[in-house]
């Protein structure tokens, strides 16, 4: 794949993206066996490839220059703006979004932050697209002064992009490198973006985490199911659960799930996901949420599941959740894992969970990075 970005020295960010895409995937599919290698029976499932470009769901604007003349982007080595407007990988939809917004930016005086003089008020633009063409926007700013112009000014935003569903103001006053605050003012009626992933309508809210490329999350979804439905287990757990993609997934009659996650925000637009799906269709009438940390729920838990999912953050699960895990007799682990490298950590700490099955699925083409999947059974 040809990106002229990458090719001028503007971005780096692909870092492999001149490598044949043949080659990126053989690369990680090596990479994760080697780690794993130590697992002698587990069984690797060919991997799953993604589309190079076109893919990602999510853009993450550094907006930078003057309000007249603002770049979307990223900030160069020397805290300038480089505007990447164009980026292949972003979905069609983002694509043709983002002119449209430089253009507001510009109509609404909203004047981008400058990192190293420390003012302005427009930090980030972040675009979210559903698998439907909607659109969710948050405008990341310092202050609350901004608003007022956004508001009067958004119904001509919404006539220039119809597909416009969900837009909300983060407040991030602090100077440091964090992507948002913690208080989020919705500007619209509509409260969440529909996700339509497999059968299940998973809905977004401005704070919820959703990964970036959707057809991956539809194939890691369904992969889960799969293994779930193959060991038929009266209950799981889905622990770090986000809004419900692997607990809606294996929802069963008879079954019961759990789902636990540190965001509010996101148990609730599980709960809506739950609800709206209907608690009498597919078992869905034993599937609870709860907000609260992953592993402070297991350690207090008074029974263990038959079954446990882990979606953890890049960390992995640590030793806390991973000596819970070997110790509470849970038959089996499904474990999805953004860092192999940490995955291979806690799977040293669960000697008698063993991994039998795996695949990786590319969610990052173009980078080292991806996802992966692996099913572990009790010896």
């Amino acid at each position: 794949m040809e990106c002229a970005y990458f090719a001028a020295g503007r971005c780096r960010s692909c870092s492999i993206i001149e490598q044949p895409y043949s080659r990126q995937l053989t690369g990680k599919q090596q990479h994760v066996q080697e780690l794993l290698a130590g697992h002698g029976d587990l069984a690797w499932s060919p991997p799953v490839a993604s589309r190079q470009f076109g893919f990602r769901n999510k853009a993450k604007m550094v907006v930078t220059g003057t309000a007249d003349h603002p770049a979307l982007g990223i900030l160069g080595p020397h805290l300038e703006g480089v505007d990447l407007r164009e980026c292949p990988l972003h979905t069609p939809g983002i694509q043709a979004a983002l002119p449209v917004l430089a253009a507001f930016v510009s109509r609404a005086g909203l004047t981008p932050y400058d990192v190293p003089r420390r003012r302005g008020e427009l930090k980030y633009l972040l675009l979210t697209e559903s698998p439907d063409g909607e659109l969710m926007l948050r405008f990341v700013l310092r202050s609350q002064e901004p608003v007022a112009r956004i508001r009067k000014h958004l119904p001509g935003l919404v006539d220039d992009l119809p597909g416009l569903a969900v837009v909300s103001v983060n407040l991030q006053p602090e100077h440091k490198a964090v992507l948002e605050g913690e208080r989020e003012i919705l500007l619209t009626d509509r409260e969440t973006l529909r996700m339509r992933v497999n059968d299940v309508d998973l809905h977004l809210r401005p704070q919820s985490f959703f990964q970036t490329n959707t057809e991956m999350a539809a194939e890691l979804y369904r992969q889960g199911r799969a293994w779930v439905r193959e060991v038929a287990p009266a209950s799981v757990w889905d622990l770090y659960c986000g809004v419900g993609g692997f607990a809606l997934h294996v929802a069963a009659p008879g079954r019961t799930v759990t789902g636990i996650e540190v965001s509010a925000e996101a148990v609730a637009s599980a709960e809506l996901s739950r609800d709206e799906l209907g608690r009498d269709e597919r078992g869905l009438a034993g599937v609870e949420f709860a907000a609260g940390d992953a592993t402070a729920y297991a350690l207090g838990a008074e029974d263990a599941p038959d079954l446990v999912v882990v979606n953890p953050p890049r960390r992995g699960v640590g030793p806390e959740l991973s000596g819970w895990l070997e110790d509470s007799g849970v038959g089996h682990v499904v474990y999805s894992s953004c860092n192999a490298e940490s995955l291979a950590r806690d799977l040293a700490a669960m000697p008698s969970l063993r991994p039998t099955r795996g695949r990786l699925l590319d969610m990052f083409p173009n980078t080292g990075h991806y996802e992966v999947i692996v099913l572990l059974e009790r010896c």
